[in-house]
């Protein structure tokens, strides 16, 4: 073989202004890490250790008579408390979200400013935070379960209808030009076409949203929206560190099983 005949590959030329801008995305970002550092003064507790000694010892020890005890204010009951609220919250954001998440949907049958406006609304509601929109709601209905239900869905509209807007945004059009096509109405195309290939997509972000209400309930209560927060907040004042133990323990078995579950249910879906 005649290495002559081989051609030689061409050296590929070093793109100076793609590594410029590399070396000053890297540079900036350093520089505003450092930034955030030095406006967060960090000034330890002179009980810092042994705060954090009483803490781990609360985990390793936690007390265990606490798990349930028959009251109604045991551990048990607060957890199932808490997968009460973030599952009406969740299963109320999700019906209010499906008007919404049409309205949003930037659809070539609809104009610009119409989705437009849609995106604005779902932005202004996941502005809110849960916690603040908790506190509004106990001075409306009073400390509660019912405070964190009203915050979470209210929160979980916004981010519900948002998902659910790019997931009508990417269905095909087939199955609705073939409704149209034999004479049905808008409706129609609704009901037959849009909704049965929407359905896997608004479950699997439902089932989502509710993995992530979970979490948020257990923190409402530590404002007196219900929930295993506001026993955590109680032993967190009292610093009865083995309560603390019980009660994360428990909010961990919780969320793990929870994940687990609603992952499998999504792995179904698609």
């Amino acid at each position: 073989m005649d290495t002559n005949a081989v051609k030689k590959l061409p050296v590929k030329p070093v793109n100076m202004k793609k590594r410029v801008g590399y070396w000053a995305t890297f540079i900036i970002t350093a520089l505003l890490i450092i930034w955030s550092f030095t406006g967060m003064p960090m000034k330890l507790s002179p009980n810092f250790y042994k705060l954090i000694g009483s803490i781990f010892s609360g985990l390793f020890h936690p007390e265990w008579k606490y798990v349930y005890n028959g009251t109604g204010e045991d551990l048990i009951t607060q957890l199932w408390q808490t997968l009460c609220i973030a599952f009406l919250g969740t299963f109320i954001s999700a019906i209010i979200s499906i008007p919404f998440a049409f309205w949003a949907a930037n659809t070539k049958h609809k104009k610009w400013f119409v989705s437009r406006s849609g995106h604005f609304i779902l932005t202004a509601i996941r502005s809110f935070p849960e916690i603040v929109l908790a506190l509004m709601f106990i001075k409306a209905v009073g400390p509660g379960a019912a405070a964190g239900v009203l915050a979470l869905g209210f929160h979980s509209v916004g981010m519900l209808a948002k998902l659910f807007s790019e997931a009508i945004e990417n269905l095909g059009d087939g199955a609705n030009e073939a409704i149209t096509a034999v004479g049905g109405s808008k409706f129609n195309i609704a009901m037959f076409a849009t909704m049965p290939n929407l359905m896997p997509a608004l479950i699997s972000n439902t089932l989502y949203r509710f993995d992530v209400s979970v979490r948020s309930a257990s923190i409402l209560g530590l404002v007196g929206a219900g929930g295993i927060g506001t026993p955590l907040m109680f032993a967190l004042n009292t610093r009865d560190w083995n309560r603390v133990g019980i009660i994360l323990l428990g909010i961990i078995v919780m969320v793990v099983i929870i994940d687990w579950i609603s992952g499998w249910i999504r792995k179904k879906l698609v």
